[in-house]
């Protein structure tokens, strides 16, 4: 889709629903991006499916963006396809990191395990979902793993105990011995040179 045709269409869901739009870009990849108001998210995406020119009818994904530092943290994204025009359309809102959003499962009920994806990486909730439990991580779990100040090694550490017989969760235990600070490649110490090392050696010269 071209440029042009991308900025029209930019230009008539900005017309059609003033309210909810906050803002649009079009990418140097030629892709359409609409930033909208939280509040209207269930009522604009209903919209962006039923209206004649565009026809927005497959959701194809929803995932989230953390911005720890800003007040409005989180930024949530919709991508949206019209196959009957051959379109597609990037839909995001930001939320601050106590905020809700409505569910979108009665307009696309493709959207549930989405929604339950970004619930459990981001924390995000969303109101009026059926089921909006955990996905990907483990009952019990703590924190959100694709936060940005979630700690790289987690909190808890799974485990066989032999003398238990049972899986053992325990928190993060980072022994000293085991962390190395040397930064040295492994190539380093070996016997033989490497192919391109001789070059070093002689520019050292």
């Amino acid at each position: 889709m071209s440029v042009d045709a991308l900025n029209e269409l930019a230009a008539y869901i900005t017309d059609r629903q003033p309210d909810a739009v906050v803002g649009t870009a079009v990418s140097a990849h030629g892709e359409l991006t609409v930033e909208i108001v939280p509040a209207a998210s269930l009522d604009f995406i209903e919209w962006l499916r039923a209206d004649p020119t565009c026809k927005f009818s497959t959701l194809i994904d929803i995932t989230a963006v953390d911005w720890p530092q800003r007040d409005r943290r989180f930024d949530v994204v919709w991508h949206f396809l019209s196959m009957y025009q051959n379109h597609r359309v990037r839909v995001k809102t930001a939320l601050r990191e106590d905020d809700m959003l409505p569910s979108i499962t009665g307009v696309h009920p493709s959207a549930g395990w989405y929604e339950r994806e970004v619930y459990d990486m981001f924390g995000i909730l969303f109101t009026g979902h059926a089921d909006l439990r955990r996905l990907l991580t483990d009952y019990g779990f703590r924190g959100h793993p694709l936060r940005k100040d979630f700690p790289t090694t987690g909190y808890t550490e799974v485990r066989y105990d032999e003398a238990l017989k049972r899986v053992v969760y325990e928190p993060v235990k980072l022994v000293q011995e085991y962390r190395q600070f040397d930064f040295m490649s492994p190539w380093e110490g070996a016997d033989y040179i490497l192919p391109g090392d001789e070059k070093a050696k002689e520019a050292a010269k």
